[in-house]
C-alpha cells in the first residue's frame, strides 16, 4: 500500500470530544430524538450507535422505537409533537422506512430548524445556494476529512460517483462551494472508468461492493469510499476495491473506519448547531 490512510475513526474521536466540550460550555443540554420504525437489523445497530455517541457527548438522546405496522399518519403525529417539544433540538428519522410510508412526506414534516439530517427541502435549497444550513452528515464528514488531511479542493477536479439525495448531490454542492470543479457520475454515465480516472478527488457512493477498481484511479488521487456493503461471507467492504486502489491512490479511506464514524460525529455537531441556533 502506497496511499496515505485517512483514519476516520481518529478524526471522528477528535470531533466528538470537541462537541462534548462545547456542550459542557453551553450551559444547557441539547436534545436529540431518533425515530426507528420497524426492526431492520442494520438500522437498529445505527440507532444504538447514535444513541450511545450522543449520550457520551452530553446530548440527551431520546430513541423512539415504533412497530413496522405504524401508519404514516401516526408517524407524522409523533414528528409534529417533537417539532413542538422545547426539549428537542434535533429530529432524525432512521431510513429506510417500511413500505407504505412516504419517506419524503416524513422528511418534509420535520421542522427545518430541527432537521439534523439536512434532508428537508429548505435545508437542501440553502445548501444548493451556498447559504449556511444544516448539512447532511455524511457529506459534511467527508469535507472535514479532506480538510484535516490537508487535501486541497480549490481548483481540484472532483468526481462524485452516485447521485442520491442523501450523499451524492449534497456532496457535489459542498465540493462546488469549496471551489472544486465537480462532475456527478452515475450508472448512465458514458465511460464511467474514464470519468473517474480524471478525478483528483473521487468520492464513491453507489452501494455496489468494490465497484471501483485500480484502473479507475488517477495516480495520486484522493479516494473517499462512502459505501458500506456486507458480502455473503460476512465481510464489510466499500464501493472501492481497497487493496488494489491503495497501490495507486495518494490517500484513501478504509471501510470500515473511514467515513462511517464521521457521519455519527457530524450528527452530534449538527444537533449542537441546531440547539445553539434555536436559543
Amino acid at each position: 500500500m502506497t496511499a496515505r490512510l485517512i483514519d476516520g475513526k481518529a478524526v471522528a474521536a477528535t470531533l466528538r470530544a470537541e462537541v462534548a466540550a462545547k456542550v459542557r460550555a453551553a450551559g444547557f443540554t441539547p436534545g436529540l430524538a431518533v425515530i426507528l420504525v420497524g426492526g431492520d437489523p442494520a438500522s437498529s445497530v445505527y440507532v444504538r450507535t447514535k444513541d450511545r455517541a450522543a449520550r457520551e457527548a452530553g446530548i440527551e438522546a431520546r430513541t423512539i422505537r415504533l412497530p413496522a405496522e405504524t401508519t404514516q399518519s401516526d408517524l407524522l403525529g409523533i414528528i409534529q409533537a417533537l417539532n413542538e417539544d422545547p426539549a428537542i433540538d434535533g429530529i432524525l428519522v432512521q431510513l429506510p422506512l417500511p413500505r407504505g410510508i412516504d419517506a419524503q412526506a416524513v422528511i418534509e414534516a420535520i421542522d427545518p430548524a430541527k432537521d439534523v439530517d439536512g434532508f428537508h427541502p429548505v435545508n437542501v435549497g440553502h445548501l444548493a445556494s451556498g447559504r449556511p444550513t444544516l448539512v447532511p452528515c455524511t457529506p459534511l464528514g467527508v469535507m472535514k476529512l479532506l480538510r484535516v488531511m490537508g487535501i486541497e479542493t480549490s481548483g481540484a477536479r472532483a468526481v462524485v460517483l452516485g447521485r442520491s439525495a442523501i450523499v451524492g448531490r449534497p456532496m457535489a454542492s459542498l465540493l462546488l462551494t469549496a471551489d472544486a470543479t465537480v462532475t456527478i457520475a452515475h450508472s448512465r454515465t458514458r465511460d464511467l472508468p474514464a470519468e473517474c480516472r480524471g478525478a483528483d478527488i473521487l468520492v464513491a457512493a453507489v452501494g455496489r461492493p468494490e465497484m471501483v477498481r485500480a484502473d479507475w484511479i488517477k495516480p495520486g488521487a484522493t479516494v473517499i469510499d462512502v459505501g458500506i456493503n456486507r458480502l455473503p461471507d460476512g465481510r464489510l467492504v466499500g464501493d472501492v476495491a481497497f487493496e488494489s486502489c491503495s497501490a495507486v491512490a495518494g490517500a484513501i479511506t478504509p471501510v470500515p473506519g473511514g467515513v462511517g464514524p464521521m457521519t455519527v460525529a457530524c450528527l452530534l455537531e449538527n444537533t449542537l448547531t441546531a440547539a445553539l441556533r434555536r436559543r
